[in-house]
């Protein structure tokens, strides 16, 4: 299975570069999912979550087979396909076949909103401050530290490497899911991003953080969002075993 690694490792890179990061450092998921409880049970029905799974000898046959894959092989290990199933592949932190964490096998949060360890204590206690006093906390700051609020770049390095896509990052080797073998595999960002069954569902905001950057559909989101499940920083749904 042929997957765009060496992009993806660029592209983080660069984001890093941007953002003013000097190197990605994943944690893992337990750490987001303890505070945004009812993201992470909406992002557990999506196949995002069940990325890894779709790796395994008889996942998906009927896919795999289509593709030209052999569907009785089991690709967990296949570093040419391992990247666009996991959190931060072979990065600072991040999964690695020879040292598999549980935490970051799937396509959770930070293969979105960045590798979370530099910003994700300015996230916590911007919270905290305006829970407390109503004090707001720039935006800006958290994307100096990496968070991402523009991705659609990553979902592209996986979703769109095959030749003939439109996108610029072309680069071998490339996905085997094109929309040649089938139609569904036809990725547009604008549309998938608003499907609560391919990403999550999006829950109120308090209003804690401001400014720029922001997500382009932050405004439409919050517009129609529910009242989510308030977390706790210490009460965690998953164990954090290798």
């Amino acid at each position: 299975m042929k997957h765009p690694i060496t992009y993806i490792l660029a592209l983080v890179a660069m984001f890093a570069f941007f953002s003013g990061t000097a190197a990605a450092d994943f944690e893992g998921r337990k750490k987001c999912s303890s505070c945004h409880k009812s993201q992470a049970k909406s992002w557990k029905e999506t196949a995002h979550a069940k990325a890894m799974e779709s790796l395994k000898p008889g996942e998906r046959a009927e896919a795999k087979e289509k593709a030209g894959l052999d569907p009785d092989k089991d690709y967990t290990k296949d570093k040419d396909c391992v990247g666009c199933h996991v959190d931060g592949w072979e990065q600072k932190g991040g999964y690695t076949v020879e040292r598999p964490k549980k935490m970051l096998a799937a396509v959770g949060c930070e293969s979105c909103h960045g590798p979370g360890k530099n910003y994700r204590r300015d996230h916590r206690k911007g919270g905290q401050l305006f829970e407390k006093s109503g004090k707001t906390m720039p935006r800006k700051r958290l994307a100096d530290r990496g968070q991402d609020f523009h991705f659609e770049e990553a979902c592209a390095a996986c979703h769109l490497n095959y030749e003939g896509s439109g996108w610029e990052g072309v680069k071998e080797p490339y996905v085997p899911f094109t929309p040649e073998i089938d139609e569904k595999y036809r990725f547009d960002f604008d549309k998938m991003v608003k499907d609560d069954k391919a990403m999550h569902a999006h829950y109120k905001m308090d209003g804690a953080f401001v400014g720029e950057p922001k997500f382009k559909y932050h405004d439409e989101f919050q517009a129609n969002a529910q009242e989510g499940e308030e977390g706790d920083e210490d009460d965690d749904d998953e164990d954090d075993d290798d």
